[in-house]
């Protein structure tokens, strides 16, 4: 995996690079819905190619899909992953898009970290309450 280009991708396979997907392989393949597909266009994280009225996804598009949706599964904007994306044609070895994911990620982990604090504060809490009521129905019997 190469980690500097591609910081939430997986390698491609062989047959992967010379793939290429119509607009409902794409919806099926990432188990997204047309609208979320067209809303990615509209926002210009995917350019599809389009033949007529028909789009066809190939390597590029399928590696930013899968990049999208890891980016949403860790909490980030769909603004930051086109921000990021973005940063991929600025240098050619990719230190700049690798400098931001470091400094995305840094951020984004102190946020899941102060998210989970919270939680585990309101499962305490919750599980105080309920063993609580609890004793309570228990003493009455």
């Amino acid at each position: 995996m190469d980690t500097g280009r591609a910081a939430m991708a997986e390698a491609p396979q062989e047959d992967a690079m010379t793939e290429r997907l119509d607009f409902k392989a794409m919806c099926a393949r990432f188990d997204v819905t047309p609208r979320t597909l067209r809303h990615y266009e509209y926002i210009e994280l995917l350019r599809p190619e389009r033949d007529g009225r028909t789009r066809f996804y190939g390597p590029r598009e399928i590696a930013r899909m899968t990049l999208i949706l890891r980016g949403r599964k860790f909490g980030f904007s769909l603004e930051e992953i086109r921000q990021w994306l973005e940063l991929y044609d600025v240098d050619a070895e990719g230190r700049t898009q690798m400098q931001a994911w470091i400094a995305m990620a840094d951020r984004q982990l102190g946020e899941l970290a102060e998210r989970r604090r919270h939680l585990d504060e309101a499962i305490d809490e919750l599980t105080e309450l309920r063993d609580g009521v609890r004793r309570e129905l228990s003493a009455k019997d």
